[in-house]
């Protein structure tokens, strides 16, 4: 029974999973350039504040679906891979994150309801969508926004942390002024940040409206469900009430034979 939930949930697999997945193909690229890159201390800095705060989503996960398992020793049991990766500075750890890239290729090449799954769950993989792009475009714009503006002349970008809440506040649109960039390369990435940003706050606004307005999916089923089992029952009190009726109306009519073979007069003996 548990191999073939297992085998179920290989197949079709939780957009929020598959979403961490994701992350894991962008931490290993993190700790790949990280380790293999020619890179100043702060844009190394950076990385690993990133890296860090992708561990601490990995960590998360893992004890909220540890917490929600019903064997939790089934679950460390498959999922132990997953704590180990997601220890954050101890960068031997960090490559076995490429189990799990290894397991996103399984999943693209064995699910055939990988679609159907996502679209089941909407407002999941609605979630999901949202959590990854905001981890991608917030690690994609700190980082070229600290390439571009750290060596020039003049500019107040020049650390991690500065890198970080520019993107934050970029992303967000508030646009503080307390860091901006000075090239013109730091204006077209701003500029892309910026439309980043429209774009997923806009996401976010209908996916709000969603919520509000459209009905779970979870909820529809429910309430087809109830229904269904409200006609059923119905059907069920129909049919006993008219087996009561039908009941009825033989011993009626029983009664009336036996009553009319009583009131027949007797056939005279030879």
């Amino acid at each position: 029974m548990s191999e073939h939930l297992h085998v179920r949930r290989v197949k079709s697999p939780a957009p929020i999973e598959l979403a961490m997945m994701l992350l894991s193909l962008l931490a290993v690229i993190v700790v790949l350039v990280m380790t293999f890159g020619r890179l100043d201390d702060e844009t190394y800095r950076l990385l690993f504040i990133i890296d860090t705060g992708i561990c601490c989503i990995f960590l998360l996960h893992f004890f909220v679906g540890l917490f929600r398992a019903d064997n939790k020793w089934v679950f460390i049991k498959h999922h132990w891979i997953d704590f180990v990766a997601s220890i954050p500075a101890i960068e031997a750890l960090r490559f076995a994150r490429l189990f799990q890239i290894l397991r996103v290729i399984r999943l693209i090449r064995m699910s055939r309801s990988l679609l159907s799954q996502v679209l089941r769950q909407r407002r999941q993989a609605t979630l999901a969508s949202l959590l990854v792009a905001l981890i991608t475009i917030l690690t994609l714009s700190s980082v070229a926004i600290l390439l571009v503006e750290s060596p020039a002349e003049g500019a107040n970008i020049l650390t991690a942390e500065q890198a970080i809440w520019w993107a934050m506040v970029t992303i967000s649109t508030v646009g503080y002024g307390d860091h901006y960039p000075v090239t013109t390369a730091g204006h077209i990435v701003g500029s892309m940040v910026i439309v980043c940003g429209v774009s997923f706050f806009g996401i976010i606004s209908g996916y709000m409206a969603s919520v509000f307005v459209a009905p779970d999916e979870e909820e529809r089923q429910e309430s087809q469900t109830e229904t269904l089992r409200h006609d059923m029952e119905a059907a069920l009190k129909r049919l006993e009430d008219n087996q009561a009726t039908m009941l009825r109306e033989m011993a009626a009519l029983k009664h009336a034979l036996k009553e009319a073979r009583d009131a027949a007069p007797s056939r005279p003996q030879d």
